[in-house]
């Protein structure tokens, strides 16, 4: 099983990717990577190998490295997951020094709205829960990689709550595979970007970190801010607030605020960003 599995350190971080195809390249989440300055793979035989960061997709949440040296672990096939469906068996393969692998079933296919502005259409959620998920790879029956793992959450369904793991589908990376390899990133319009961190509390949008030189904090936006309106549109969760955001158009486009500063009731206009042009050079207070 850990043939295909070479370990990932980038400064602190560690994690799991897998080799893709005979070039040497391994696919894991993108956060292992996307501010790397340096990244390490153990190899399958415990060779330390050098590797250089060769894409990252906000979007999507991917990153894509490549080994600076041959690679004893063996490519693992890509398989297209849009044809999972809820109720189905799958398999998940995590850990770093132990290697297990873990039979789960999937709880639904639903969006996923991460605080850092990050939306996911059809998330694969899983049960029962595997502890060292994020940054998991998640097989079909034929042991194919049809996800990698991100976050433990907790679903409403069925009128509980239920803990689980969520997984980013293959299907949002097989379109812009090629594009990250010759690219670094993929090659349509990006969206609109912010800079900040924020989350839903009873039916409201709330600011909770600003990061340094991004737009949201040239226009003046403070934690603790509640986010009201986007354009004309009201707002109660990220969901509908990133989706208002991103209706305006691309990267670059004016974005009119209505927030609750405090007391104050104000009206900002943000010049979003592209996301990719500045992650790497971003921080947050």
């Amino acid at each position: 099983m850990r043939k295909h599995y070479p370990r990932l350190r980038n400064g602190k971080l560690e994690g799991t990717g897998m080799v893709i195809n005979a070039e040497r390249q391994i696919l894991t989440i993108g956060y292992i990577v996307s501010e790397a300055k340096s990244v390490e793979i153990t190899d399958v035989d415990g060779r330390v190998i050098p590797a250089s960061v060769e894409g990252y997709d906000g979007n999507s949440g991917f990153g894509l490295l490549k080994a600076l040296s041959p690679l004893r672990a063996q490519p693992l096939i890509l398989a297209d997951s849009s044809n999972i469906q809820a109720q189905e068996q799958l398999s998940v393969v995590s850990g770093l020094n132990d290697v297990v692998q873990q039979q789960v079933f999937v709880l639904e296919r639903a969006t996923f709205a991460g605080y850092w502005e990050y939306l996911l259409e059809n998330a694969i959620f899983t049960v029962p829960v595997v502890i060292a998920s994020t940054r998991a790879e998640i097989l079909n029956e034929k042991g194919e990689l049809v996800g990698i793992g991100s976050l433990y959450v907790q679903r409403s369904f069925q009128s509980s709550k239920v803990p689980c793991n969520m997984f980013v589908p293959t299907e949002v990376l097989l379109p812009i595979l090629e594009d990250l390899k010759r690219y670094g990133k993929p090659s349509n319009s990006p969206k609109p970007w912010f800079g900040v961190t924020v989350m839903e509390h009873y039916g409201r949008v709330i600011v909770q970190r600003v990061s340094r030189e991004s737009p949201a904090m040239e226009a003046g936006i403070k934690e603790g801010d509640l986010i009201l309106k986007v354009a004309d549109r009201s707002v109660k969760n990220l969901e509908g607030f990133f989706r208002a955001v991103w209706n305006l158009g691309n990267a670059g486009v004016h974005v009119p605020l209505t927030l609750l500063q405090g007391n104050e009731l104000r009206q900002l206009n943000i010049v979003s960003k592209d996301r990719s042009m500045v992650y790497q050079t971003i921080s947050y207070d």
